[in-house]
């Protein structure tokens, strides 16, 4: 079948696109990745076989959004502590001095203002949080005033006043432990670090130590590195953390989207 096999489409990070492959395969024209996110492919490799690169990023913005924000509110509100307690056998009483954050008039960071970034802005809008933005790019005045949000030229600026920092950049070299100790001593001593974009942005060692001595109150990771961690990681005994296993697009609408952007992608390359 190799002769035949024109396009690839690859599902979470399967198959493993390497030289052997595409060795194997003369006649491939294109590669989609179901996603946005290509860190997992070598593109100068692929591109040296004169094959063509395609990714889904219109599908996947509408579901991560709604996964950040979810994650802002559950860490926030204590919602998987607060569960356990109420479920728990051995609850008799709910303690009065039980607190969470408010999220509501609270200032939200997006490190991050593409296609989701900007969706997550218009979602806190929602909420009335003051939103602050790091972007290689500005907005527009425009698109600014549409969620309220104030560009910060400085990643130290945003994090210094920041109640909720939100990660939505691309896996790059530049952005590879973007969020080391350094940046983490910079946030407040309140503040929750939230991370949607991919799991090496973070310095998680560094991450185990600002949560384990107080230098941020909390993080709520949807990515880590590697997932899943290895169950005796120290991420995992914490308990001003919540984690969840890479959910970002994972409803069935979004996934329906994502392979049919993937094969509009395939097809478009096949008719040049």
């Amino acid at each position: 079948m190799s002769k035949k096999v024109q396009a690839i489409y690859v599902w979470w990070q399967k198959p493993i696109i390497d030289r052997e492959l595409l060795e194997s395969l003369p006649n491939l024209k294109v590669i989609a990745n179901s996603g946005v996110g290509i860190d997992h492919l070598d593109l100068k490799l692929i591109s040296s076989f004169g094959v063509k690169m395609a990714n889904a990023p219109n599908a996947v913005s509408s579901s991560t959004a709604d996964t950040g924000m979810a994650l802002l509110l559950a860490s926030a509100k204590r919602l998987v502590e607060g569960c356990q307690i109420a479920v728990s056998p051995n609850t008799e009483y709910f303690a009065a001095d039980w607190m969470g954050d408010e999220v509501t008039g609270a200032t939200l960071g997006i490190i991050g203002m593409g296609r989701i970034g900007y969706k997550i802005a218009r979602r806190a809008k929602a909420f009335e949080m003051k939103i602050l933005y790091h972007n290689r790019n500005r907005r527009t005045e425009e698109e600014e005033r549409a969620v309220g949000a104030t560009y910060c030229t400085k990643i130290e600026d945003l994090l210094q006043q920041s109640d909720f920092v939100m990660l939505v950049v691309s896996l790059t070299p530049q952005t590879c432990k973007l969020i080391g100790k350094r940046e983490l001593e910079w946030m407040k001593p309140t503040a929750t670090l939230i991370n949607i974009s991919r799991g090496p942005v973070v310095d998680q060692n560094a991450l185990v130590e600002a949560l384990q001595n107080g230098v941020i109150k909390a993080a709520a990771l949807d990515v880590t590195y590697p997932e899943p961690l290895p169950r005796d990681h120290p991420l995992l005994k914490l308990k001003n953390i919540l984690i969840t296993p890479h959910l970002g697009v994972k409803t069935d609408k979004a996934t329906r989207m994502i392979t049919e952007e993937a094969v509009a992608n395939i097809l478009a390359a096949l008719n040049g």
